[in-house]
């Protein structure tokens, strides 16, 4: 495929992509500010339901990502059929999952919230939302495995119309039944689950009308579904080890200091907001990647790892630019507080230089995903918090300081902790056994 074919390919599938990834925190974003306006009570209330609930989906995220690389293989093998039945299988995956957490949770919601130790009025708030928030969980487990489906057919799409469409529909009930029906934080849990099944309901339609274009089943089959629990178990401990690094870094900053804690929290907002770039070429890569193996085409493959390592890494370069330009008043703007914008100011910088580095790590991840490499990626998850452990504890015994403390945990964060990942992901790629073609 000529070079500026490619080029188009992968930005057919990656700004689409990035479009439906913003449309998460824009859901979060609305149900804070209405949530808001009800007070201090209720906002408070949310954060500890929202901190549960991002936890849980965060885990499960693996949905999409095992899905995407199985319906891709069989579609570029040329079995569009064996394609959607692979992702239907994931999608029942899905909401058997979704189910059983739902119950769970919501069994569990009053034990959940007590374990934050927030006073009765803040815990109120929080279990009338989480509790309500858990029945939503089925559907957003389903749209993951929905949306990995259709990225695997090479269709991002979709996707961004259906994230669209769900975010104007979650803000408008939310909305109508705080303030219109008067159900205070209730209203918002309500309109944000209906609004998830909505969604649900306009996948469920998109996915029956390829299935019944060729002549995929839309049952459950035994075995497919344990072979997508399967791979999505190696991906969910992959998950387990990134979610270990980053509670355990906040847990360092929390040791710093308040105004390190805030200060961090606004370098990883930060770098969170960066990430949706590269994480959306991360999902280039993992459509054209299993398209490419399923074809047999490993040549095509390598050229899609040298074209998106190549755009990963000056997507870094501008996004450093970017940060490094505004580090000196990024903390105003969060804060207003110039001591905390002084706090934060070296770790954004550390962060800016890191960028390069951090996109051709997610470009990396997302080639290893693309091409099923699941198992290596979970070992690697754990290989790569041998380094960063040790450094942690080292910044923890040293407890620095004023502007010097942020900086070094972000020069542990970004510098070890990125660099591992980029040392156990380039070291597997250089190789050729996660080049496995076929179906």
């Amino acid at each position: 495929m000529p070079a500026p074919t490619l080029n188009r390919e992968i930005l057919r599938l990656a700004v689409p992509a990035l479009g439906a990834l913003v449309a998460e925190p824009l859901f979060l974003m609305v149900d804070a500010a209405l949530v808001g306006h009800l007070g201090v009570v209720p906002l408070a209330g949310l954060a500890i339901a929202s901190a549960v609930l991002q936890t849980i989906v965060g885990l499960m995220v693996f949905l999409a990502y095992s899905t995407t690389p199985a319906v891709a293989r069989r579609y570029g093998a040329g079995e569009p059929s064996r394609a959607i039945g692979a992702g239907i299988d994931g999608l029942w995956l899905a909401l058997g999952l979704g189910a059983i957490l739902a119950i769970a949770g919501s069994l569990t919601t009053p034990w959940l919230v007590a374990a934050f130790g927030a006073p009765e009025n803040v815990a109120d708030q929080a279990e009338i939302y989480l509790g309500l928030s858990m029945w939503g969980l089925p559907a957003m487990l389903v749209v993951f495995a929905a949306t990995g489906l259709l990225r695997g057919m090479q269709d991002t799409v979709t996707p961004l119309w259906i994230a669209a469409i769900g975010f104007a529909l979650n803000a408008a009930l939310n909305a109508l039944f705080i303030y219109g029906f008067g159900w205070g934080i209730a209203g918002s849990a309500a309109g944000t689950v209906f609004a998830q099944w909505a969604m649900v309901g306009a996948y469920a339609l998109v996915v029956g009308r390829l299935a019944q274009r060729h002549a995929a089943s839309v049952r459950p089959r035994g075995g497919g579904v344990r072979n997508s629990a399967r791979t999505g178990g190696w991906l969910f401990l992959r998950t387990v080890s990134l979610r270990v690094a980053l509670l355990a870094t906040v847990a360092v900053a929390t040791a710093l200091g308040t105004g390190e804690l805030a200060g961090w929290q606004i370098a990883f907002t930060i770098f969170s907001a960066a990430a949706f770039a590269l994480d959306a070429l991360a999902i280039a890569a993992q459509a054209l990647v299993g398209k490419g193996l399923g074809a047999g085409d490993e040549s095509f493959v390598r050229r899609v790892l040298g074209r998106t390592l190549a755009w990963g890494a000056w997507s870094g370069v501008i996004a450093g630019a970017v940060i490094a330009a505004l580090s000196g008043v990024i903390g105003l703007v969060f804060t207003g507080d110039p001591a905390v914008a002084a706090v934060v100011q070296p770790a954004l910088l550390v962060l800016a230089i890191a960028q390069p580095v951090c996109g051709i790590v997610f470009v990396l991840d997302g080639v290893l995903i693309g091409a099923g490499d699941t198992r290596y990626l979970a070992v690697a998850g754990a290989i790569n918090l041998v380094p960063y452990a040790p450094a942690l504890l080292v910044v923890w015994l040293m407890h620095p300081t004023g502007e010097g403390a942020l900086a070094w945990l972000a020069v542990c964060f970004f510098g070890v902790y990125m660099l591992a990942r980029l040392g156990t992901l380039a070291w597997r790629v250089r190789g050729a056994r996660w080049l496995t073609a076929g179906a």
